[in-house]
C-alpha cells in the first residue's frame, strides 16, 4: 500500500491563517521525515468558514521548499474553474519545482455553489475536467508547440512554456465513482479515488470493473486508487477516541455542514448510504459502524487492511489535523502511524 497525508487546511480555533499555514508546513515536513509517500491538499472556494486552501500551486511550491523525498500534489485542481492552459503551465513548472515529485489531481467539483461563484454550469463539470486532462496530455506530448480543440477551449500553435520533467507527464488522478468516467480513466491509464462519504462495499464493484478495464487496456503498471478519511492514532483505542472524538465532531458539526448535506442528498439519489453520512455527527454511530480510522496502532492497521480490502483501494490519503487538535497530539499520531501502521501494511496488496 501507499500512504499519503492530505490537508484541507481546515481553520483552527485561535489560529490566524498565517499561523495555520505555518503549522501546515511543520506537518508536511514531519511526514517527509517519517516516511509518508505523499502529501496532498484540496482546492475549495466560497467556504471561508472551512478551508484555507484555495490554491494547489501555493501548497505544492511551498511544500517542495520544505521537503526532500515525499511526493506532492492536490486532489485536486478544481478543473472546471480554470482555463486549462493555465493548469498545463502550472503543472509543467511545478514538475520541475518539485524535482519530479509532482502528482496531479483533477477534480470536477462536488457542489454547484463552488462552481457557480465562477459562473460555471455545474452540468459541465465532468467534460471540462476531461478537457483539462486532454489538453495536458496533448501539450506534454507535443515537444514544444501544440494545437488543441475541445468542447470549451481552442488553441492554435501554442508554445509549451516548460516541458514536463516526468515522462510522459506527472501521474494524473481524477477522482470519480461514475462508471462511464471510470471506464475512460481505465483506458487512459489514469488513477482515481473516492472519499469516506461513500460506503466502501457499495463502491468496490465499480472499482473492480475499473481494474478489469485497466487490465484489458494493457497498461504496464497497476493503477492507484485512493481513499480519503480522517485518522488519529494513540497508545490505546480509548485514549484515541478520547482525544480525537471531539475534533471529529467539530468537523462534522461546524466545518462540513454543506458537505454533509450534499453528500447525503447524493447518497439518497445514487447510493444507499444517506444514514451513513448523517450518522457522522454521532460518535456512537461512528465508532459502532467503523467509520473512522481512530485507535491504537494495531487497531488502525487492522481496520485499514479491512477498509482497503472491502473498499478496493491501495492508497490511503489520511487527514490527521482536524478540529482543535493540539499539535503535540497531532505529532504523536503522525509518528505512531508512520512507525507502526505503515510498516505493518507496506507490503499489503489489496488487489
Amino acid at each position: 500500500m501507499r500512504f499519503g497525508y492530505l490537508s484541507h487546511v481546515w481553520r483552527k480555533p485561535g489560529m490566524t491563517p498565517g499561523e495555520r499555514y505555518a503549522q501546515l508546513w511543520r506537518e508536511v515536513a514531519l511526514c517527509d521525515e517519517v516516511g509518508f509517500d505523499a502529501a496532498y491538499t484540496i482546492e475549495h472556494h466560497d467556504l471561508p468558514e472551512e478551508s484555507l486552501s484555495p490554491s494547489p500551486p501555493m501548497f505544492i511550491a511551498s511544500a517542495a521548499a520544505r521537503t526532500r523525498r515525499i511526493r506532492l500534489g492536490a486532489m485536486g485542481w478544481l478543473a472546471p474553474t480554470y482555463d486549462p492552459l493555465r493548469v498545463v503551465d502550472e503543472v509543467m513548472a511545478l514538475d520541475h519545482v518539485t524535482g519530479g515529485r509532482l502528482d496531479v489531481g483533477l477534480v470536477a467539483g462536488y457542489a454547484p455553489h463552488q462552481l457557480g461563484a465562477f459562473g460555471i454550469d455545474y452540468a459541465e463539470r465532468r467534460p471540462r475536467t476531461i478537457e483539462c486532462y486532454e489538453l495536458l496530455k496533448t501539450a506534454a506530448a507535443s515537444g514544444g508547440r501544440f494545437s488543441f480543440e475541445g468542447p470549451f477551449h481552442r488553441y492554435k500553435d501554442v508554445a509549451l512554456q516548460v516541458p514536463p520533467l516526468q515522462e510522459p507527464h506527472p501521474p494524473i488522478w481524477i477522482e470519480s465513482v461514475d462508471p462511464t468516467t471510470l471506464a475512460y480513466l481505465a483506458r487512459e491509464g489514469l488513477n482515481t479515488g473516492y472519499v469516506l462519504y461513500m460506503l466502501r462495499d457499495e463502491i468496490a464493484p465499480l472499482y473492480r470493473a475499473y481494474l478489469d478495464q485497466w487490465e484489458k487496456a494493457g497498461h504496464a503498471r497497476r493503477p492507484d486508487i485512493n481513499y480519503w478519511t480522517l485518522v488519529y492514532v494513540d497508545e490505546t483505542d480509548d485514549r484515541a477516541w478520547e482525544v480525537a472524538g471531539p475534533h471529529w465532531l467539530h468537523v462534522y458539526e461546524k466545518l462540513h455542514p454543506m458537505t454533509m448535506l450534499i453528500a447525503s442528498r447524493r447518497q439518497r439519489k445514487e447510493f444507499r448510504g444517506e444514514a451513513w453520512v448523517r450518522g457522522f455527527t454521532d460518535l456512537g454511530f461512528v465508532r459502532e459502524h467503523d467509520a473512522a480510522l481512530i485507535g491504537s496502532p494495531a487497531t488502525v492497521a487492522r481496520k485499514l487492511r479491512q477498509y482497503a480490502t472491502e473498499g478496493c483501494f491501495n492508497t490511503l490519503i489520511g487527514e490527521f489535523n482536524y478540529g482543535a487538535m493540539d499539535e503535540d497530539d497531532l505529532t504523536r499520531s503522525i509518528r505512531l502511524f508512520a512507525s507502526e501502521v505503515i510498516p505493518a501494511l507496506r507490503d499489503f496488496e489489496p488487489f
